[in-house]
């Protein structure tokens, strides 16, 4: 294990200890389709190439707003699966402030065993979705 889930905003640890104990792939595929299920909907207004992921397979797409200092995301993707690797950063990241966001780091994603399961396409996928959360949740920042 790279990063401890100790200095992880408590609920990505949450996330975090949810997917270690899904030892085999496919329990972590069947979280993954759990978590794109809770996702909410996504504005169709939002589907612009300014909220597009560069760099995914699938369409993905997120939006951020700032409320009270924390940020707000939403997301969608046309993969289930792509769509529960947001919904999982959504559930990770969302009430936490721009600084907070911008302070994290990938390494989290080795910790769900997730880089393992996935193909390289959605792993990297899924890099660059959170570096776009991130790049959105500093634009947020910058906004203030």
């Amino acid at each position: 294990m790279s990063s401890s889930t100790n200095s992880l905003p408590p609920a990505l640890a949450k996330i975090v200890q949810r997917f270690q104990r899904a030892s085999d792939p496919k329990r972590r595929y069947e979280q993954l389709i759990w978590y794109a299920q809770k996702l909410s909907e996504f504005p169709e207004a939002d589907k612009v190439a300014e909220n597009k992921v560069p760099g995914c397979v699938s369409q993905v797409y997120v939006t951020a707003i700032l409320e009270d200092g924390k940020v707000k995301y939403q997301g969608d993707s046309d993969s289930q699966l792509t769509k529960g690797l947001v919904a999982l950063l959504i559930e990770g990241l969302n009430g936490l402030s721009p600084t907070e966001i911008v302070q994290l780091t990938p390494d989290f994603i080795q910790d769900t065993g997730l880089n393992v399961s996935l193909t390289p396409s959605r792993a990297n996928g899924f890099y660059n979705i959170f570096k776009t959360m991130q790049k959105k949740a500093l634009e947020c920042k910058l906004e203030e």
